[in-house]
């Protein structure tokens, strides 16, 4: 018998438009009872009565979820793929069936089953054991136009004792449904960096799921700061002990866009990590951020610990940030099992305090937005990203201090 925890170990409520989570529903079954398959008809287009469903805006998704092939009008592809990477990681395709394609990631929902069904030759990248990549290897999807159907799916293995850093970069407008598997050999280390810098017009859903080996570290960087709607589900298990997890993710949400972040972590092996950490922030009339964290604990999975955090920043009336983190703990001998999640406005007192040293409050909200960020980005650890993160940062700062009263 297992243990079920769907409400949050911490709350802040400041204003009624910016709640935790909602109703705070206990899941009626296992996260692990979820249907995965390849058939797209094992997975009907959603209504959005569906509890995985009923925070996104379905009536918005039409065309993303049609089980169709990429739009490819005389050659010209809905969007535009370029891989850069060095000599240690080995560059070619996998066809349906074709291993590794297909151990890791099975679909668990409609948009990425229709990702998987309609890409007959998914993108594998393959780092060399024991390679140790001096820069990182880079996907770059660009989106060919507003409401062109596209579909990817990725495969990348890290081989053992191996060391790399994979950035997958999303450009343009597109629907796009697109996969990610990744298998993490025994010793590896890998960071896989996911951008979602789309054009407002663009549809983003996505599954990516990893499988970590014995003694491996994989970390999984999720940053969306563009798009209408992007939807992401980031999963991961184990595939023996001594595994450890880190899923990041940050985000900021302007007038009329949806980002939703959901994770899994299946602590499916003994003494393995996790640690999810998620940040945003919201501005703008209908912005709107959702985060659904769901950890399991199996029976097996003795002196494991994890934790999951999401924090939320709401910079302007008419936004909503939804966070339900869930714990399902089949066994009580781990080293420790948490969540926190908690939304709120500005700190009035932080304001109050860098106004009476003289600071102007249009630089003092700045200061303010920076510090929550300030942890998670020191976590992500990756030069790069964290440069194309405080820019996109500075400039939705930009939009929301012009409009303040004053400014």
């Amino acid at each position: 018998m297992s243990l079920l925890i769907g409400d949050d170990t911490e709350k802040t409520h400041t204003d009624p438009q910016a709640q935790i989570g909602g109703d705070h529903r206990i899941p009626d079954q296992s996260r692990a009872a979820r249907t995965r398959s390849f058939d797209v008809d094992a997975h009907p287009v959603p209504t959005g009565r569906e509890e995985e469903w009923r925070f996104t805006p379905i009536d918005r998704l039409g065309n993303v979820f049609s089980d169709a092939a990429t739009d490819d009008r005389a050659g010209d592809a809905a969007a535009e793929f370029d891989v850069q990477a060095g000599d240690a990681v080995q560059v070619s395709t996998l066809a349906h069936g074709q291993a590794p394609r297909g151990t890791v990631l099975v679909p668990e929902d409609r948009g990425a089953v229709v990702a998987s069904a309609n890409t007959a030759d998914a993108l594998h990248l393959r780092i060399a054991p024991e390679a140790e990549l001096s820069e990182p290897a880079r996907v770059n999807v660009t989106g060919q136009g507003a409401g062109r159907r596209s579909n990817a799916h990725y495969v990348v293995e890290a081989g053992a004792h191996s060391k790399a850093l994979l950035i997958l970069d999303h450009t343009g407008a597109a629907d796009h449904t697109g996969n990610l598997e990744v298998v993490v050999g025994d010793g590896a280390d890998l960071t896989v960096v996911s951008l979602q810098r789309w054009d407002d017009e663009a549809l983003h859903l996505a599954q990516h799921e990893a499988l970590v080996g014995r003694d491996a570290t994989y970390k999984h960087i999720a940053v969306s700061i563009g798009g209408s709607i992007v939807r992401m589900n980031s999963n991961v298990r184990y595939a023996g002990p001594g595994g450890d997890a880190t899923l990041l993710g940050v985000y900021f949400s302007d007038a009329g866009q949806h980002l939703e972040h959901r994770s899994f972590v299946d602590h499916n092996a003994p003494r393995c990590t996790s640690l999810v950490t998620y940040k945003g922030a919201l501005q703008g009339d209908t912005a709107r951020t959702v985060w659904v964290g769901d950890v399991l604990i199996r029976a097996e999975a003795e002196g494991i610990d994890t934790y999951e955090l999401n924090r939320n920043l709401v910079l302007t009336d008419g936004a909503r940030a939804d966070s339900v983190p869930n714990l399902e703990i089949e066994t009580g001998d781990i080293e420790g099992a948490g969540h926190a999640s908690s939304t709120g406005r500005f700190d009035d007192e932080q304001l109050f305090y860098l106004m009476s040293r003289g600071i102007s409050e249009e630089q003092a909200r700045r200061l303010v937005v920076r510090g929550f960020f300030a942890d998670i980005i020191a976590k992500i650890g990756v030069p790069e990203v964290v440069d194309t993160l405080m820019e996109a940062i500075e400039e939705e700062l930009s939009l929301t201090m012009g409009s303040q009263p004053g400014a």
